[in-house]
């Protein structure tokens, strides 16, 4: 699946935070062939270089790569630096980490940083570059949730509070934008084969449902934004499931799975 962006209407630069690895660099890839030139933005500013090199040599196109951790206080005024010069047409908000494990067992500072990084940061985002885009009267912005967001997961409680959100916030903006001609969706990816799965200790084998691959995850995002849908659940399976287990089943199928792997030691957690 290769999704194509029209360059006119979401480009001709694209942000993505979160792009070091994972369903960032997906995102950052498909957005390169697109034609998009792009401002990579996450902690690991080599990885970054090296990306965008690699894509800008591969596709013609320019980058920009930013060392920032948004969960830092000053972290839009970083952004707001590298952009202000730039006509920005899509904003995607990918960045995130896993801290999984037993609620209260976890560090009060680390579940607040996982605030931070998915809450604060993703509200930042989408106001000051939400302006920018309904400023231009075209647009793109996805924000990247999870599966999880949909109801509570036991051993993940925060992460999926703060998915909650994410999800929340873009299906407002969605109708919002709509008049201002910006397209708005948020990306439900389910267990995908990235580094964040590997850093949290599940075994990809035990669980109910093949991970897919960053690649097709970040691609299915992108054809929904292309077609201006609110939500999107990156998978069939995963689509299927979502759509025939309530809730509460919901919630205890994916404690269980994950339950599992405290059965034999609690994962340290691991940021995509």
């Amino acid at each position: 699946m290769k999704p194509s962006l029209d360059r006119h209407r979401f480009g001709p630069w694209a942000v993505v935070t979160g792009a070091s690895s994972g369903i960032g660099a997906a995102f950052a890839r498909h957005l390169a062939v697109s034609g998009l030139n792009l401002v990579l933005a996450a902690r690991r500013l080599p990885e970054l270089r090296t990306l965008g090199d690699e894509l800008a040599a591969s596709h013609g196109i320019d980058y920009r790569a930013v060392g920032v951790d948004l969960t830092d206080d000053d972290f839009l005024d970083r952004l707001r630096t590298a952009t202000a010069d730039l006509d920005v047409g899509t904003v995607i908000g990918n960045a995130g980490a896993a801290l999984p494990g037993r609620f209260l067992d976890l560090d009060t500072d680390d579940l607040l940083r996982g605030v931070q990084l998915k809450v604060t940061a993703n509200l930042r985002l989408a106001h000051h570059f939400g302006r920018r885009l309904t400023g231009r009267g075209r647009g793109g912005l996805l924000l990247v949730s999870s599966v999880g967001g949909r109801q509570g997961v036991p051993y993940m409680a925060n992460n999926a509070a703060t998915e909650a959100y994410v999800l929340s916030l873009g299906e407002a903006l969605h109708a919002e934008f709509a008049g201002h001609g910006v397209h708005v969706t948020v990306l439900l990816p389910g267990p995908t084969d990235t580094p964040a799965l590997a850093g949290m200790g599940i075994d990809p084998t035990a669980l109910p449902i093949r991970p897919m691959s960053a690649d097709r995850c970040a691609a299915e995002g992108l054809a929904a934004l292309a077609a201006n849908r609110a939500t999107h659940i990156a998978g069939r399976i995963n689509r299927i499931q979502a759509h025939l287990l309530p809730r509460p089943m919901a919630t205890r199928v994916m404690g269980a799975t994950i339950g599992r792997t405290f059965a034999a030691g609690s994962p340290t957690g691991a940021t995509a």
